[in-house]
C-alpha cells in the first residue's frame, strides 16, 4: 500500500470516528442533558432523533421520559389514636426538567432515594395526624352485617370518617409533589398499598378474631342443635299422628270386616242352624284335641255328640 493510500485510509477512519463521536440519537422515550467535563452545556434535549455534540469532550446523559415506579419500604407509624401499624406505599413519577434533575440529583438512583425520604416523611406525618379508621376506610358506607360479623366489626362500623383514605393519600401526594418540583420531578400519584398492625398488636387482634369466630361458631352450633331438636320433635309428632291415623283406619277396617263376618255367620246360621253348629264344632276339634290331649267326656256331652253320631254310623 502506497503512502498516499495509507494517509487517505487514516483520514477516513478519523472522519468516521469523529462523525460517530459528534452525533447521537434519542428515542421517543428518552431525553438528555449534554455535559462538558461534568458541567451542563445548554438546555435539555427532549426531541427524539439525530443530534450533534462536540466530539470527545461532550457527554450525553440520558433520562427516561416515561412514568416511573416508586416503591417505598414499609414503615411503622403510630396513628393519632395510638395504634401502631405498618404502612406500605407506592407511587408514580417522571422527570419533567432533565437539566434541573441532573443538577440536583444526577441520576434515577439518587432520585429514588430522595423520593423515599420525602414521601415516607409525608406519609408518616399524615398518618400520625389521623385515627386508624381514616386510613382504612374511604367512605361511611356501613358494613354488611351478617351472622359472621364479629362484635368488634359491628363496633367499628359505627365509627364515622371525616377524611377517609382517598383524601389522606391525596394529601400525601400534594405535599410531596410540591417538594419534589425543585428537583425537576413530577409526582402524579401516591397510594397506600397495604396497612397492617405491628406484630405485637397483630397477635392480639388475631386472638380476638379467633375468639369472636369461636363465639359465632358456638352460637351457630347451638342454634343448629335447637333446630335439629325442633325437627326431631316435629318428626316424632308427625310419626305419632300418622301411626294414630293408620291404627284408627285399621280398627275401622277390622271392625267393618268383623261386622260383615258376623252378618255372614248370622245369615248362615239362620238358613241352617244344624249345619252351622256342625261346622263350628268341627273347627273346634283340632284346636282342642291333639295327640297329647286327654279328654274326659260324658257319653251325653254335647261336644262329643257328633263324634258319637259318627261312631254309630
Amino acid at each position: 500500500m502506497s503512502r498516499v493510500a495509507l494517509i487517505l485510509l487514516t483520514l477516513a477512519v478519523v472522519a468516521v470516528v469523529l462523525g460517530f463521536s459528534s452525533t447521537y440519537t434519542l428515542s421517543e422515550h428518552e431525553q438528555a442533558v449534554i455535559t462538558r467535563f461534568g458541567q451542563p452545556r445548554g438546555q435539555s434535549i427532549t426531541e427524539p432523533g439525530l443530534h450533534f455534540k462536540q466530539p470527545f469532550v461532550d457527554t450525553v446523559n440520558r433520562f427516561d421520559k416515561r412514568w416511573l415506579d416508586w416503591r417505598g419500604d414499609p414503615n411503622q407509624i403510630p396513628t393519632k389514636d395510638k395504634k401502631y401499624i405498618w404502612v406500605d406505599t407506592f407511587g408514580r413519577w417522571r422527570i419533567v426538567d432533565p437539566l434541573r434533575f441532573f443538577q440536583r440529583l444526577r441520576d434515577e438512583r439518587n432520585a429514588q432515594s430522595r423520593l423515599d425520604d420525602i414521601i415516607d416523611g409525608e406519609t408518616r406525618n399524615t398518618i400520625a395526624s389521623f385515627a386508624l379508621i381514616e386510613a382504612v376506610r374511604s367512605t361511611n358506607r356501613p358494613f354488611e352485617d351478617d351472622e359472621y360479623t364479629t362484635e368488634a366489626e359491628r363496633g367499628e362500623s359505627l365509627e364515622q370518617v371525616s377524611q377517609g383514605r382517598d383524601k389522606l393519600t391525596r394529601q400525601i401526594r400534594d405535599r410531596a409533589a410540591e417538594i419534589v418540583k425543585e428537583f425537576g420531578v413530577e409526582l402524579v400519584d401516591v397510594q397506600i398499598r397495604r396497612i397492617n398492625y405491628v406484630d405485637e398488636v397483630q397477635v392480639k387482634v388475631f386472638e380476638r378474631m379467633i375468639s369472636e369466630r369461636r363465639r359465632t361458631a358456638e352460637r351457630s352450633r347451638s342454634e343448629g342443635m335447637g333446630r335439629a331438636a325442633e325437627v326431631r320433635g316435629q318428626r316424632e309428632r308427625d310419626l305419632k299422628e300418622i301411626r294414630s291415623e293408620a291404627y284408627r283406619k285399621a280398627q275401622e277396617i277390622t271392625g267393618t270386616a268383623d261386622a260383615e263376618a258376623t252378618k255372614i255367620y248370622a245369615e248362615a246360621f239362620g238358613r241352617d242352624p244344624e249345619f252351622y253348629q256342625f261346622m263350628r264344632t268341627l273347627e273346634a276339634y283340632p284346636q282342642v284335641v291333639d295327640r297329647s290331649t286327654s279328654l274326659f267326656l260324658g257319653s251325653d256331652s254335647e261336644f262329643y255328640r257328633y263324634l258319637r253320631s259318627s261312631a254309630k254310623k
